[in-house]
């Protein structure tokens, strides 16, 4: 990767911590929970799924930049999709973040600004974790999620 697209999806990734996405709670609808007791990022995904559809997502929480930027460019993402399609999105942002560094990437649209974090095994359960948090909320498990 040539060091201006670096420098883009840095920036990226700063807008999105510092101005986060529907960085908000929900009233109603299904909601979870998500800890990353590594590096400490605590999340909570809120979500209304009406037929089938994301509705409406946000998330509140505190983390790494990469943790709280993942969350913002999620919530984005899978707003309006089919609970399906999120399923879908959830597993090709993993198989993604967790490929080897010199493998190609598939176009996932803004979420590649996160590729760089296969780089950085350690950083992959941050940008990982608002996305096991959306699935235990669509899935309205009572349980904490965990990275470890």
């Amino acid at each position: 990767m040539n060091t201006e697209l670096e420098d883009l999806y840095q920036e990226v990734i700063l807008d999105h911590n510092r101005r986060p996405r529907n960085f908000r709670a929900l009233n109603a609808g299904q909601k979870a929970e998500g800890f990353n007791p590594l590096c400490g990022d605590r999340i909570t995904v809120y979500l209304t799924i009406d037929n089938g559809v994301i509705a409406d997502v946000a998330f509140q929480g505190s983390g790494c930049a990469i943790s709280k930027a993942s969350a913002s460019l999620m919530t984005e993402s899978v707003k309006g999709k089919t609970v399906a399609e999120a399923q879908t999105l959830f597993e090709r942002f993993q198989q993604m973040i967790t490929a080897p560094a010199e493998a190609p990437i598939d176009n996932l649209g803004k979420l590649m600004v996160l590729a760089g974090v296969r780089q950085f095994p350690v950083r992959v359960k941050c940008a990982s974790l608002a996305w096991h948090t959306l699935r235990a909320a669509v899935d309205a498990r009572g349980d904490v999620v965990s990275t470890e």
